[in-house]
């Protein structure tokens, strides 16, 4: 890595990526069987025609959000060829966290083995690993951390109501991570996060614990035509935003990286800025929604694969409940 410079140019650079699936993969038709013996109907043709999945991993029973995050962040240490002591700052996005508190953060600090850095989790849903990698950016560019272990990870099946056939077929468990590391040349070049309270209840597990027991629901509810009206629009006015504060314009981009929650929010994402579907890199088939963890999944693959190489211009974008949005733009 270049020697850091002076704190006017003092940058983060992702230095490595890292992902994991629990071992079990349900297809369409396998969660369709499943449903079924329940009495509710769906379909392969039915999921894979609205939504473009086709199959997604489920944790085990005894799995929590920082057992999937641990081999994620192993291998996103050995990709940037570190050693977790070396790391001063670990955030995790998450909202299945293992328990009220600590957090997943601290629980993923003591399964590294290691202690004494930052650790602490951030919450915006499916935004949530933008969010992580805008904070961790700004704590290295202004040297509070010089390597920081981000992470995204979920276990939204346990937050399933498999009577609902519009929200179970969607969702998967997952994590992904990234070590963000200084450097004197850009990596991170631009992030912005927005949220607007007032779509609270278009995407949200209304459900608290209170006395030893739930109150509310406990089961993901979402309006989907209203989240998919909100997402379109607000992540291609973000990639825009983005690519002016750095000075760019979508011809400079090689890949589109966004949360993968519906091809057809993605592809029109892409079509509304001008993209070639060939630069959009899509893992939903394959995982289905797995909220925070769905962008540094996708990153993951797409760099372990070799479409994405060092020196690619990426944009990354996350939309969840809150209603929470933002994106990274970043030179890998």
């Amino acid at each position: 890595m270049s020697p850091i410079a002076t704190s006017t140019t003092r940058y983060s650079r992702i230095l490595g990526t890292g992902s994991f699936l629990p071992a079990d993969r349900v297809t369409n038709q396998a969660l369709a069987d499943r449903l079924a013996a329940d009495g509710v109907e769906t379909s392969d043709d039915w999921i894979v025609e609205r939504t473009g999945i086709r199959a997604r991993h489920f944790a085990a029973p005894d799995q929590t959000a920082s057992d999937l995050a641990l081999p994620a962040a192993q291998a996103a240490l050995e990709a940037a060829g570190i050693a977790a002591e070396e790391i001063d700052l670990i955030i995790v996005a998450t909202s299945t966290p293992d328990m009220v508190f600590p957090s997943t953060a601290c629980m993923l600090q003591k399964k590294l083995g290691v202690h004494g850095c930052a650790a602490f989790d951030v919450q915006a849903v499916c935004s949530g690993f933008v969010y992580a990698l805008s904070v961790a950016d700004s704590m290295i560019k202004s040297g509070a951390a010089n390597k920081a272990l981000i992470v995204g990870a979920e276990v939204f099946s346990r937050i399933l109501d498999f009577k609902d056939r519009t929200t179970c077929v969607l969702f998967g468990d997952g994590a992904g991570a990234v070590v963000l590391g200084a450097s004197s040349e850009p990596g991170i070049l631009a992030t912005e996060l927005h949220a607007d309270s007032r779509h609270v209840d278009v995407l949200c597990t209304p459900g608290t614990v209170a006395g030893g027991q739930v109150l509310g629901s406990p089961f993901l509810k979402m309006d989907g035509q209203a989240v998919f009206k909100l997402a379109v629009g607000v992540l291609e006015k973000v990639a825009r935003s983005v690519l002016e504060k750095a000075g760019l314009t979508e011809a400079d981009l090689d890949w589109l990286i966004p949360h993968q929650a519906n091809i057809r929010i993605m592809q029109g994402t892409a079509k509304k800025l001008k993209l070639d579907l060939n630069k959009l890199i899509a893992t939903v088939d394959e995982h289905g929604n797995t909220s925070a963890a769905s962008v540094p999944l996708a990153l993951d693959v797409a760099v372990r694969n070799g479409r994405i190489q060092r020196g690619d211009t990426l944009m990354l974008e996350g939309v969840g409940g809150g209603f929470t949005w933002g994106a990274a733009l970043l030179k890998y």
